[in-house]
């Protein structure tokens, strides 16, 4: 008898998995929940984690679900409860949750990009050439427990003699790094500072022009955003999951969508050692105690 076409294989490949979500039902399996710090707008937060929730799914071999939060400090007790089981972070929050669920976070993969992250300051004045230049004016961070929006910037700034609370005429909190932008662009303050990533892809898509709102400093590399789990999920889930990560690749459609939306070369392992930086800068800032 001649062996299945090709419509029938994929037929019997989505009955199997049908099956095996439905057994995975009937035993009670619950979803696994993935969130992330909106350092972005909502919309394309949810863009960016549609294809990777989809991936991870299909990995895994159980439901996924991306469950958006409202703030950073969200994300933070969302994982540090285990109500989510997958979180992304920046570098501080990773802090911040380590601190709130007592040692028990795991940071599992990092983009390779984030092994050397950097801050841009931007502004439209002729004015403001320096660190320096921005004392008397106004300025905006992104969210307040953002890394490269707030915290590295910010720590930045007092190694150049400027202190923020003391020195500037004002300082803001857009939320997020492309609300940075608009308020720079827009006049409501003077300038702004937020995370080259989100930068350059905003150049990219032609949503700020550079010629208006440039970029006048650029801060030294640190270690920045992960993924990070809580410690109590199993071993042998986290090695799956971390697995899943680092699979990924620009050879595969899927894997290239990803990588593009994420924003990422590749993942590599990360540890919480690269983030003792992040925690003294904080600690020297008075962000943490």
């Amino acid at each position: 008898m001649p062996g299945p076409t090709p419509l029938t294989r994929r037929a019997l490949i989505a009955l199997t998995a049908a099956a095996a979500f439905s057994a995975a039902q009937a035993q009670g399996q619950r979803v696994f929940r993935i969130t992330a710090i909106p350092d972005e707008s909502p919309t394309e937060l949810a863009r960016k984690a549609a294809p990777l929730v989809k991936y991870l799914e299909q990995r895994l071999g159980v439901k996924a679900e991306y469950t958006p939060v409202t703030d950073y400090a969200a994300a933070v007790e969302a994982l540090a409860n285990q109500q989510v089981d997958l979180a992304w972070f920046g570098g501080f929050t990773f802090v911040q949750a380590q601190q709130r669920s007592g040692g028990k976070v795991v940071p599992l993969v990092q983009r390779e990009e984030d092994e050397k992250f950097r801050s841009v300051f931007v502004t439209t004045e002729a004015g403001i050439k320096s660190l320096a230049d921005l004392k008397g004016r106004t300025l905006s961070f992104g969210s307040q427990s953002s890394t490269s929006g707030h915290l590295m910037p910010r720590s930045f700034l007092l190694g150049a003699g400027v202190d923020p609370d003391r020195d500037l005429k004002r300082v803001a909190y857009s939320g997020a790094h492309d609300a940075t932008v608009a308020a720079v662009a827009s006049g409501k303050v003077d300038a702004g500072a937020l995370n080259i990533s989100v930068w350059d892809k905003l150049v990219a898509d032609k949503k700020v022009d550079p010629a208006k709102v440039r970029v006048f400093f650029t801060t030294p590399a640190y270690y920045d955003y992960n993924w990070t789990v809580h410690a109590d999920m199993p071993a042998p889930q986290r090695e799956r999951l971390a697995k899943a990560f680092l699979d990924l690749n620009n050879a595969t459609p899927e894997g290239r969508e990803i990588l593009e939306l994420q924003r990422a070369t590749r993942f590599v392992p990360t540890r919480a050692e690269n983030y003792k930086g992040i925690e003294a800068a904080a600690r020297n800032a008075g962000l943490l105690k």
